[in-house]
């Protein structure tokens, strides 16, 4: 069987980053991916607006070229799976990897075969786990934890739980196609994370009452017609509706860090690694992204975990 020097888990495009600073250095790769090509951007809302201008989110030194200061969903799948397929990046679409294991090199098990590799650097993201909420009713077909697009929710009663920026998309996009609008949200404010083009209409939709918002509330119960959430004073409030849209955030896969030998450090469960190499605390088993950060998934993005490529590679080679 044939041992690679690099195994990378994860297309997306911190994953894609890793691939061509190893294929640069003349390095044998391979990724693996679950889904498709840069898969979680697939699925993130179709007409959403990335925070970051397009420079920042450049790969391969190869220019992102938009017609729009902030990238589109559209514009980032263009790109990204543009680059892999020009360059004709090694990768493994719709397999998983289920298991790595630790000898004298890497085992890594997929839902098809196996592998060997002398590096692993897993590159997972966070958008596959949702964060529940653990309440009666979260499993009705009515409950969607991520959110696409607003026609659906044309002329519908729609609850929006979170005030991020998927949560305020959300609330404004179902608004805008004629849905009645009620957001539930644990803390006293719209999040200071909002886009900052965003952040008013949100606020202004509240203020003159288009959009019903109930801050420092709790959602309780979710039934098939209903749903019953507690407002800051305590009082129970039981109203009418038709869908939720839990935007309450995602998680990486901690059972999979866990059992792949890396330790979870602190209540947000960030995983431990040397921050000059990205190497865990097992050895040659590398992070890249979103998923250093644990819990905290809006402290690592693309455009500031783009290094993270350079820095693996870098860390692989002085060991050759």
């Amino acid at each position: 069987m044939e041992i690679l020097d690099v195994l990378i888990i994860g297309a997306g495009p911190i994953g894609l980053n890793c691939a061509l600073e190893a294929e640069k250095n003349g390095l044998n790769y391979l990724i693996i991916e679950k889904g498709t090509i840069v898969n979680s951007l697939y699925h993130y809302p179709l007409y959403m607006r990335f925070f970051s201008t397009a420079e920042k989110l450049e790969i391969a030194e190869t220019p992102f070229v938009t017609s729009s200061p902030k990238p589109g969903r559209q514009d980032a799948l263009e790109y990204y799976q543009g680059i892999a397929r020009r360059r004709g990046l090694k990768i493994n679409l719709y397999e998983r990897v289920l298991k790595i294991s630790k000898n004298e090199i890497f085992e890594i098990e997929s839902s098809k075969t196996k592998y060997l590799a002398k590096n692993v650097i897993i590159a997972t993201g966070f958008y596959d786990i949702p964060n529940l909420l653990n309440i009666p009713g979260e499993n009705l077909p009515k409950v969607k934890h991520y959110y696409t697009e607003p026609y659906p929710y044309a002329n519908q009663k729609v609850v929006v739980i979170g005030a991020s920026n998927s949560a305020v998309d959300a609330a404004l996009e179902t608004y805008r196609k004629g849905a009645e609008v009620t957001m539930i949200i644990k803390n006293s404010e719209i999040s200071k994370s909002v886009k900052y083009w965003v952040k008013p209409d949100i606020e202004n939709r509240i203020a003159e009452g288009s959009i019903k918002a109930y801050f420092n509330a709790e959602m309780i119960e979710i039934k098939e017609a209903s749903a019953i959430f507690k407002d800051e004073t305590g009082n129970i409030h039981e109203i009418e509706n038709d869908f939720v849209l839990a935007m309450t955030g995602y998680l990486p896969d901690f059972e999979f860090l866990k059992n792949s030998g890396i330790d979870l450090k602190g209540d947000n469960l960030r995983p431990v690694y040397n921050p000059e190499t990205m190497e865990t605390n097992v050895e040659n088993l590398y992070l890249a992204g979103v998923v250093c950060g644990g819990k905290d998934t809006h402290h690592w993005f693309i455009e500031n975990s783009r290094i993270h490529a350079e820095m693996i590679v870098k860390n692989i080679l002085n060991k050759k």
